[in-house]
């Protein structure tokens, strides 16, 4: 299939499914997704940002489970992600919420690349800050809500995490059973909700205050 063919399919899929997910695309966020997930395509080849999938698996899987997250975003919040890679979830959020704005922290320098051009390319590089360091080499920034969609694959890094946080940030965490049994063993407030699609993946709401 060409990457044409890939966008229109990719684009067809976030409508078809949006209210599966409880989200709301205009056309005009529906062409920026396109334009995000076109850029992707050309790079992904070369940096690996995600695992190959199906034009339709991304627009589910990726782009509209990581848009589940804005309903927990208070108007005009100010969010870091940690661990940002393809921009998900941040990048789709910044699209489809104008008032965000954003600190990105991606240790790679050439996925920071990436970046950079992808919020070029939706409009969203004046909300943003990209930071190419680990996030426990720094200060945290001032923020309402830390997230981050990798945390299966480096659960070690959850209380670390937690601790860097700001004090009184809310965590808002994708992730299954062995991210939710790191919550648990550090004695948080954690409310959890199912992601659409899924029996086994949520997002852990996690409270530091």
């Amino acid at each position: 299939m060409s990457q044409v063919e890939q966008v229109k399919v990719f684009r067809d899929s976030l409508r078809k499914a949006m209210s599966t997910y409880d989200v709301k695309l205009s056309p005009g966020m529906l062409d920026e997704l396109a334009a995000y997930y076109e850029l992707l395509l050309r790079w992904n080849e070369r940096l690996h940002l995600v695992a190959p999938c199906s034009a339709e698996e991304f627009a589910r899987r990726h782009v509209l489970e990581s848009l589940t997250l804005i309903k927990h975003l208070t108007p005009n919040a100010s969010v870091i992600d940690i661990g940002s890679g393809a921009g998900l979830p941040i990048i789709p959020c910044l699209i489809v919420r104008p008032d965000l704005k954003t600190t990105l922290i991606e240790s790679s320098q050439k996925k920071s690349v990436f970046l950079r051009e992808a919020l070029k390319t939706v409009g969203a590089l004046k909300r943003a800050t990209i930071v190419s360091k680990p996030f426990d080499s720094l200060s945290a920034p001032n923020a309402e809500y830390v997230t981050c969609r990798a945390l299966d694959d480096f659960s070690e890094a959850v209380p670390s995490l937690v601790r860097w946080a700001p004090t009184t940030s809310t965590l808002l965490l994708f992730g299954g059973p062995t991210l939710r049994q790191r919550l648990d063993d550090l004695n948080l407030k954690t409310t959890e909700t199912l992601l659409p699609n899924s029996n086994r993946r949520f997002l852990f709401e996690v409270t530091k205050a």
